[in-house]
């Protein structure tokens, strides 16, 4: 079964989702809501769980850099809370410090035009978090 990588923003949720095999993450879309209506973002990540037959669910978890949970890392946690009560599959949070720098520079590097980095940023910046848990294991 795949697993699929969430990064949570205040309007986007990237999303990602991994090979059979548990291998290589790769982008699948950004889910757009309007800002910080965590509910609707909710519903809106429930149908993409239930389109895509995964049996885990990777969330990043915005730690400061001394490894503090601010707004965005406690946001974080409650969406993992009232998501789990609406799935089956478990939700695991990860450490996402950087991924969305780290997202940022692989598509400079690769020549992509600014307009579109922005359309794939939040899609690159998931792929980062669920390579990240996926080497992990």
């Amino acid at each position: 079964m795949r697993t699929l990588g969430l990064d949570l923003g205040s309007k986007t949720v990237g999303i990602a989702i991994s090979d059979a095999l548990g291998m290589l993450a790769r982008p699948v879309k950004t889910i757009r809501f309007h800002e910080d209506d965590y509910d609707e973002a909710i519903k809106l990540v429930v149908d993409e769980i239930n389109s895509s037959e995964v049996s885990e669910i990777v969330l990043g978890l915005p730690k400061h850099m001394n490894g503090d949970i601010g707004i965005r890392g406690k946001i974080s946690v409650n969406f993992k809370d009232e998501l789990m009560k609406l799935i089956e599959q478990p939700v695991i949070l990860w450490d996402e410090r950087l991924s969305t720098k780290s997202a940022e520079r692989m598509l400079i590097k690769s020549n992509m035009r600014r307009e579109k980095r922005k359309q794939v940023i939040d899609q690159a910046a998931a792929v980062t978090i669920l390579q990240s848990y996926l080497d992990s294991k």
